[in-house]
């Protein structure tokens, strides 16, 4: 079913059916959208569900339609309001009826840029809030006075910023700072998504900056938020601070490697500096390691998954290490840790380069020295080894081979 046979179906039932949401504003912003969201208005839902009888649905609180349309699963909701009544994502009361208009439903969307429509069958635009003039003009802009009655849509401000690289009006920055006391209590598991989400932007340093501005970066990313003021050596980090440090390599590591799970481990990989004790500063003495006490704290705070908090460990323990490795026994015991993550070489080096403006030899040739080494495993061991005396023989030998290819001294 294409898009204009889906709207002539909606027609003739007796409704109208819109795009709405990210297809409208990228419209705009002269970008291909990566999904097509639908609202249909004017209808009720045991008519949808005779005309769509096959459609799967989706949804607690509201009905939601999963129907292909040019060959695609989309998304198709009926028009509602929401009012709240509690604290929270789960505190609204959520209404959805045939008399519900595209401009009550628009008026319930978090920022403007999101709060656009387009009828599908006359192209018209339904733009109540200014959304088309802030895509021109750049800007992010709360919808209304509600934009508070979730306090997640302070974080997804906050990443729509970085994501577009638009700026956020004064007015809706002081919306957000509205949202602090109430996002403290919310689960984490819906910031860490907007972290995610965050972290897959061009220049993901503009979601901090932006919490930074609101008030809101301590409640919640304290971890980034103790960075700031934690002076360091100006001659190796004329930048400034750890904080802005940290938000520059995560910027410069975000140019050159698309990976979430990558980008987390260079926003990690000085983290420990926000408790370097004062007396230390400008120097940060053993911040790997209070770096590895800080990343289980927040994991314990905000559940991270399994191999984020690994890879995150991996770099936040060798990052100072690795460029300065010498001894043939450290190097191949950091290239076979390497290797056992879900990490790639270049994933490692990508951060290790930008941190150390530069990357020694043997991780320039990483990955393959690591082909090398794996060639030698227990079938090759002398046979009258057993047990763990075929570990260390590998463990040696690899050693020894590693030694050979550099023309190194053991």
């Amino acid at each position: 079913m294409t898009e204009l046979e889906f709207a002539e179906k909606i027609s003739e039932a007796g409704g109208k059916a819109y795009l709405v949401g990210g297809a409208v504003r990228d419209k705009f912003r002269g970008v291909s959208a990566h999904d097509r969201d639908y609202c249909v208005t004017g209808l009720e839902e045991k008519t949808f569900n005779k005309m769509f009888n096959d459609a799967p649905k989706f949804g607690k609180s509201f009905p939601v339609y999963s129907i292909e349309i040019d060959g695609v699963y989309c998304e198709v909701a009926f028009a509602r309001t929401e009012r709240k009544v509690g604290r929270g994502y789960r505190g609204f009361e959520i209404l959805f009826s045939p008399d519900v208009t595209i401009e009550q439903d628009l008026y319930r969307r978090d920022t403007t840029i999101n709060a656009m429509a387009m009828e599908l069958l006359s192209g018209e635009l339904i733009d109540p809030f200014g959304g088309r003039e802030d895509v021109i003009n750049k800007k992010i802009r709360a919808v209304s006075e509600h934009f508070t009655d979730d306090p997640v849509r302070a974080l997804r401000a906050a990443r729509q910023a970085a994501q577009f690289n638009f700026e956020i009006c004064a007015e809706t920055i002081e919306a957000m700072k509205l949202c602090g006391e109430e996002l403290a209590h919310e689960p984490t598991e819906r910031i860490f998504d907007e972290l995610e989400t965050a972290l897959k932007t061009d220049k993901p340093s503009i979601f901090f900056r932006s919490l930074e501005r609101a008030d809101l970066l301590e409640i919640t990313f304290p971890e980034i938020a103790q960075l700031r003021g934690k002076i360091q050596p100006t001659f190796f980090h004329p930048e400034g601070d750890a904080y802005e440090h940290t938000l520059n390599i995560l910027d410069e590591v975000a140019k050159i490697n698309p990976k979430p799970i990558v980008r987390f481990a260079a926003l990690m990989h000085d983290i420990g500096k926000g408790t370097t004790p004062p007396e230390m500063l400008p120097h940060h003495y053993l911040h790997e390691k209070r770096g590895l006490e800080v990343l289980k704290e927040m994991n314990r705070r905000m559940i991270i998954p399994s191999d984020w908090k690994k890879i995150a460990s991996f770099v936040i323990r060798e990052h100072m290490r690795a460029p300065r490795l010498e001894k043939s026994g450290k190097i191949v015991d950091l290239l076979l840790g390497l290797n056992a993550l879900k990490i790639s070489v270049k994933d490692f080096n990508d951060i290790i380069s930008i941190d150390n403006h530069g990357l020694p030899p043997y991780l320039e040739h990483a990955q393959e020295i690591i082909d090398e080494l794996l060639t030698i495993g227990g079938k090759d061991a002398p046979p009258e080894l057993e047990g763990a005396a075929v570990g260390k023989w590998i463990h040696d030998e690899r050693i020894r081979r590693f030694t050979k290819i550099y023309d190194k001294e053991p």
